[in-house]
C-alpha cells in the first residue's frame, strides 16, 4: 500500500515523467498559460511555482538548479528577468488550475487550464505575414493573383438546360412552320398528289 507516498505516477517511468513535468513547466513559464488534465496541471504547478522562487532568488546556484531542472536557456532567462521581477512582492502561489467544463474527447479526462497569475493579456490572434522587400506587388498585380486563385464555378444544370432549351426551340419551329418546321426551315413538305408528279407507286398519272 502507498501510505504517504506522495506525487502521482501517470502509469509512467521515472524518466518519462521527470519529461513530461519538464516539458509542461517550460510550456507554462514560455506561454504563461497551457490546457492539460487537472492531475497533471496539479503535479505541475508544483515544479513551477519551486522555479519562480528559485529564480526571485537570483543567485548563481539558483541559475544552475532552475537549468538542471528545465534544460532550456530562455526558461532560466525569463525566470530571472520577467517573472522574478513581476512576481518580487508575491510570496507564494503564483500559478492557478481552472478547471474546464468540457472533457477530452476520447478518453473523457477531467480538462484544466494551468496559469501563471497576474499574466499579461495573451494575444490569441493569428499575425499577418509582412510582406518581403522583393515580393512587393502593386494592387493589380494582388487583385489579378486573387481571381486567378479563385476557383471556377461549374454551372452543373447546364447540360440539361440546353437539352430542355432546344426542345423548346424545336416546338417553336414545328408551331411555326407546320409538320417540317423544325427540319425544312418553316416551309411546308409537298407531297406527290399536290405536285402532280410522281411515280405509278405513288399514285399520279402515268
Amino acid at each position: 500500500m502507498r501510505h504517504n507516498v506522495d506525487g502521482r505516477k501517470f502509469g509512467r517511468n521515472t524518466s518519462h515523467r521527470g519529461a513530461l513535468f519538464r516539458n509542461l513547466a517550460n510550456a507554462v513559464i514560455d506561454k504563461e498559460q497551457v490546457i492539460t488534465t487537472v492531475q497533471k496541471a496539479k503535479e505541475a504547478r508544483r515544479l513551477v511555482d519551486r522555479l519562480i522562487t528559485l529564480g526571485k532568488e537570483g543567485s548563481l546556484h539558483a541559475k544552475r538548479l532552475v537549468f538542471s531542472r528545465t534544460r532550456d536557456p530562455n526558461s532560466v532567462k525569463k525566470l530571472f528577468s520577467t517573472l522574478a521581477e513581476r512576481y518580487r512582492n508575491r510570496n507564494g502561489g503564483y500559478t492557478r488550475v481552472l478547471k474546464l467544463a468540457n472533457r477530452r474527447y476520447g478518453d473523457a479526462a477531467e480538462m484544466a487550464v494551468l496559469e501563471l497569475v497576474d499574466h499579461l493579456g495573451i494575444d490569441r490572434k493569428k499575425k499577418a505575414k509582412l510582406p518581403k522587400a522583393g515580393d512587393v506587388k502593386t494592387e493589380e498585380t494582388k487583385q489579378q493573383v486573387t481571381q486567378a486563385s479563385k476557383p471556377e464555378r461549374r454551372d452543373v444544370f447546364n447540360k440539361f438546360r440546353k437539352l430542355f432549351t432546344g426542345k423548346s426551340k424545336i416546338s417553336d419551329a414545328s408551331a411555326r412552320g407546320g409538320r417540317g418546321g423544325a427540319f425544312g426551315g418553316g416551309a411546308s413538305r409537298k407531297t406527290p398528289a399536290a405536285s402532280g408528279g410522281g411515280g405509278s407507286k405513288m399514285g399520279g398519272s402515268s
